[in-house]
């Protein structure tokens, strides 16, 4: 059953007047508020200028023009595709359009053999990027964990490679700077076969951290930001405040910052390389007031984030956002009700590249495989439900009614053969629907335990590379490839 690219839009937790106030706020704060920068954005800050920006060096102020953040805005596109290689999972980023999948940067992995916690590696990388590749309901492929186990100057070359390696389906990380973009890039051009190949299908994007929320331009991610739509490689405009630490502590507060701060990141991006492709891509937290730390798992983080798309769709961009967070250390029931209930309401919401959906632990530290079992059960469940019921002669089944008849069977019927596997959501085995006996016979597994063993099962399959050979030879004799 392929449930990616439906359409949600159900849940709006905003009105039109509210989405409308909202906008207006943030305009009027790039107007009042402004932004600051940090030092190295001498470029940056003359091409705003020219456009007519106000640039208060003696502040380190950028005010924001309202007619100039409204004409850059509308010359991003509307619709964004993100290219898979084999063509099975292109992503058609456009209006209400849904597509789930993983993200994170995490640095602790519950080792699938002990189950205990423990630093994540470049291996783990690689088996991560297998499973996802054979899990269904996740539709791309944002680099979930961070290899503590390799050096900084060999790491975003081999996260890029790793991952190309092991999925067909799009890619997105980030980088550490711009020379690191440029390697990045020529990595995935030799696999492309030339950069213009890359360009007219880019199956890799960048995740753009320009924002220090509140208001503060980062330098180096602003200028990878830069470099990146140049060259037309999509970038996801990440901010991630968190609503009582570095944004208000009421939700329409926090809109209003994020908002803010996408429309600078996008009208950065739109003088910079007018009509390049990018992801509106605020990422609404909550800080946990009795901890100081980050608080993933909250109901408002899923409300916030089914606003985020209503307000990306009134100036016309897609967006990047996130659900499936959860405080839970394991998979546990916690984690089950937290994920379920954030991922429904994004994509009911209407999001368009919802990371984080899979696999994340203990609100982004952690990662677990088999939570990206479970969490595939968890997207497919809520991206049926953007299904809806399908009304028509063929499924009211009128015909069938009168030929079974009263106090008949269904059981046998034709029709029902033929619907069956289409009608429901049978899942990818990790949910249990027998009987208590069959259960018990089978070992009284939780969801925890039958999801161990699917993982196992798929990474026991043959390894695929989705790196040709002679590609591959000639990117390690280029690079430092230590996979």
């Amino acid at each position: 059953m392929d449930l990616k690219g439906l359409s949600g839009g159900q849940y709006r937790p905003l009105s039109e007047e509210q989405v409308k106030t909202i906008h207006e706020a943030s305009l009027s704060i790039l107007e009042k508020t402004g932004f600051t920068y940090e030092s190295g954005l001498d470029d940056t800050l003359t091409m705003l200028e020219k456009a007519g920006v106000t640039v208060d060096r003696d502040r380190s102020r950028i005010i924001f023009p309202r007619a100039l953040v409204i004409e850059r805005a509308a010359i991003a596109p509307e619709r964004v595709v993100m290219f898979s290689r084999d063509g099975k999972n292109d992503l058609d980023l456009t209006k209400h359009r849904v597509h789930l999948g993983t993200g994170g940067a995490a640095i602790k992995v519950l080792d699938l053999e002990t189950g205990e916690a423990r630093s994540t590696t470049l291996q783990d990388l690689y088996q991560l990027t297998r499973l996802v590749d054979q899990l269904d309901n996740i539709h791309f492929l944002v680099r979930p964990c961070i290899p503590t186990d390799i050096p900084k100057e060999a790491y975003d070359v081999n996260v890029f490679y790793t991952c190309l390696k092991a999925t067909a389906k799009h890619v997105m990380a980030g980088v550490n700077d711009v020379e690191e973009f440029h390697k990045v890039l020529d990595l995935a051009s030799m696999v492309a076969g030339g950069l213009e190949k890359l360009k007219e299908r880019p199956f890799i994007s960048i995740i753009t951290s320009f924002a220090i929320s509140p208001l503060k331009l980062d330098t180096q991610t602003t200028l990878i930001m830069q470099e990146a739509v140049r060259n037309r490689i999509p970038v996801g405009l990440s901010c991630a405040p968190m609503a009582g630490s570095t944004s208000p502590i009421t939700m329409a507060g926090t809109l209003a910052q994020i908002h803010a701060e996408q429309l600078a990141g996008i009208s950065i991006c739109q003088l910079t390389n007018p009509g390049t492709p990018l992801l509106y891509g605020g990422i609404p937290g909550m800080a946990n007031l009795r901890t100081m730390g980050y608080r993933g798992g909250g109901v408002e983080c899923g409300m916030m984030n089914a606003a985020i798309h209503q307000l990306a769709d009134y100036i016309k961009v897609p967006n990047y956002n996130s659900s499936g967070l959860t405080d839970s250390k394991l998979p546990d029931a916690q984690a089950g009700w937290e994920k379920a209930m954030t991922t429904l309401l994004a994509a009911m919401g209407g999001s368009n590249y919802i990371h984080h959906a899979a696999g994340m632990l203990e609100s982004m530290l952690a990662l677990a495989y088999e939570q990206f079992v479970i969490d595939d059960e968890i997207i497919g469940m809520s991206c049926k439900v953007l299904k809806g019921i399908d009304v028509d002669p063929e499924h009211l089944a009128l015909e069938v009614i009168d030929s079974v008849g009263p106090g008949g069977n269904f059981m046998m019927s034709p029709h029902t053969l033929e619907h069956m596997r289409q009608e429901y959501f049978d899942g990818n085995g990790v949910t249990d629907a027998k009987g208590r006996d069959k259960w018990e016979k089978d070992g009284s597994q939780d969801a925890f335990a039958r999801a161990k063993e699917i993982a196992k099962k798929i990474l026991a399959r043959d390894e695929k590379s989705y790196i040709p050979e002679e590609v591959d030879q000639a990117i390690r004799k280029k690079y430092d490839i230590l996979l």
